[in-house]
């Protein structure tokens, strides 16, 4: 059950013609009262002899009283809706509910005679909306600071009372959905994502592959947008503000939008700190290459994020964000989408009310920024066990939050691990199938060698793994690690010891991909050192390629 609470009007007749109006798209229903302050209110909806003047006079009785002493904006208006699976609620259950939450705020506090006016309407079976005006009886005004979060605490009571779906609360980090306004434009424009939406994806990007801020502005304008810097007296930067090219108002006029009206993490200063923390040290040439670098950075973020301080667990939280941003750029066409989607909705959960350490982390955010100087690679095994690692990375992750009752990034989380799933089994698909293929063409002697070591290393799961589809792949892995030099019973053991693996729905599957990170199995291909540089990755200002690579 979710409140919203409106910026306080003027016109409370102006209200009321909405609530008892046919509504935008004539989706109100029966509108009528469901509880007023006194009970006795004018119901417009069903007393053929009430007015909508009546009602609207009678609210604004104490405001009128007051006359200038009434505050200019005096309308409260709050919109209680239930979750689509909860139950149908009846009027006097909404009735009680619209009481409890008007006690809760402070408008109409319970047993008080001097409370504020106020009227619940219900024009729909999931949703009532509560129209209060702001002076009290003592012609005062209410005491009605952080209502919403007032509001929003006793709905967390009401859910487990009434038995109904308990919705993840936030912790107000959350990015500012689009108005109303946007959203009708955006469908006038044909396009799916509001301008704010776009822009979002475009700087959220820009920032995870740029490692200077005029190197973020530049990539930022190559993704179709225009950027507007600001500048102190002293010349350093003081803030940005962006637009889509095209993007104008009524006027004319590019509708820009600052970095932090984008999302909290999107402010200046919060990216000149991500941008501070970010080591630009010139890679050595003995230094792994990147693909492989990134692979390893990856692996160990599910222990990083459960064994750190809050502070640096929200720092790899936050890298792990970029590194879901910067995948589609360098990820296969037939992978973008689902890839897309995960960045998109992780972008939830890369933030709390924890202030992350990013000086904890540069070494794993330069290996992120590290592939896009190099080709994408070409083996697909490497992409699966990468994609395999991000996944385990978000599942982390979602943990983690939980662990610290942050609902929404939790649920994120989740949403973000389906999206990883999908685009793992379709760049598996190949791979696997291959490695199956040389499993199945081992010689006898092999096949029941890996066996044996199987049940040595593996006891408890050595039937499941055996009965499984995948067991030819994972032979065929533990076969090539021999080949490398690689204790295979070892790998094994450690394989299992680093995650669980009661919930894999293929523990054949999850072993080959973890043995072949563990030894470094996946035969990577790379560009040249003189590899384009980051302001060549940009976005493109499509809404079905948003953060298409162009080479």
């Amino acid at each position: 059950m979710i409140a919203k609470i409106g910026k306080p009007g003027h016109k409370t007749r102006g209200v009321l013609n909405y609530l008892f109006g046919p509504g935008r798209a004539n989706e109100h229903t029966d509108p009528h009262l469901v509880a007023s302050w006194d009970g006795f209110a004018p119901d417009p909806g069903r007393d053929p002899d009430a007015t909508l003047a009546q009602l609207a006079t009678a609210l604004d009785l104490r405001v009128k009283q007051a006359d200038h002493k009434a505050p200019k904006s005096h309308v409260w208006h709050c919109s209680i809706r239930a979750a689509p699976e909860d139950r149908h609620l009846t009027d006097d259950e909404w009735a009680t509910i619209a009481c409890r939450v008007l006690n809760a705020t402070g408008i109409a506090p319970a047993g008080d005679p001097d409370a504020c006016r106020w009227v619940a309407v219900r024009h729909a079976d999931d949703h009532i909306h509560i129209v209060a005006t702001k002076v009290r009886g003592d012609l005062h005004p209410p005491r009605n600071w952080n209502d919403f979060l007032r509001a929003d605490k006793e709905l967390v009571a009401i859910e487990k009372e009434y038995g109904l779906r308990q919705v993840p609360r936030g912790d107000r980090t959350a990015a500012k959905s689009p108005t109303r306004a946007e959203q009708e434009k955006a469908r006038r424009t044909g396009t799916a994502r509001t301008s704010r939406e776009r822009l979002r994806t475009i700087v959220r990007t820009a920032v995870s592959a740029a490692t200077t801020t005029e190197e973020l502005f530049r990539v930022i304008e190559g993704a179709g947008a225009q950027v507007d810097v600001q500048y102190f007296p002293s010349g350093d930067v003081r803030g940005y503000k962006v637009a889509l090219t095209g993007d104008t108002n009524a006027q004319g006029e590019p509708v820009w939008f600052s970095g932090s009206t984008l999302a909290p993490d999107l402010s200046y200063p919060k990216i000149a700190e991500r941008l501070a923390a970010t080591d630009v040290t010139p890679s050595r040439q003995t230094e792994a290459p990147a693909w492989r670098r990134f692979t390893v950075a990856v692996d160990g973020m599910p222990d990083r994020i459960a064994h750190s301080e809050d502070e640096t667990g929200q720092a790899h939280i936050a890298v792990l964000a970029e590194a879901l941003d910067v995948l589609p750029l360098v990820a296969p066409a037939d992978l973008r989408a689902q890839l897309l989607q995960a960045a998109t909705v992780f972008e939830r959960a890369s933030r709390s009310r924890l202030r992350a350490e990013h000086q904890q982390v540069q070494a794993t955010r330069r290996a992120v920024k590290a592939i896009l100087a190099e080709s994408a690679p070409k083996d697909g095994a490497l992409l699966t066990v990468v994609l395999d690692a991000l996944f385990l990375a978000v599942v982390a992750a979602q943990h983690w939050h939980q662990t610290r009752n942050h609902h929404q990034q939790a649920e994120a989380a989740r949403q973000t691990s389906a999206h990883l799933r999908a685009a793992y089994q379709a760049a598996a698909t190949e791979p696997l199938s291959a490695l199956k293929h040389r499993g199945t063409r081992l010689a006898e002697s092999l096949r029941r060698r890996q066996e044996f070591t199987l049940r040595r290393a593996l006891p408890e799961l050595a039937e499941q793994i055996l009965a499984e589809p995948g067991w030819p792949a994972l032979a065929a892995t533990l076969d090539r690690a021999e080949s490398a030099g690689h204790s295979a019973a070892s790998l094994l053991t450690e394989a299992t010891a680093r995650r669980e693996t009661e919930t894999a729905t293929s523990v054949s599957e999850v072993l080959t991909w973890r043995l072949h990170r563990l030894a470094d199995l996946t035969a990577v291909t790379t560009g040249s050192s003189s590899a384009s540089p980051p302001a060549a990755y940009r976005p493109t200002n499509s809404a079905t390629s948003q953060q298409r690579r162009t080479r």
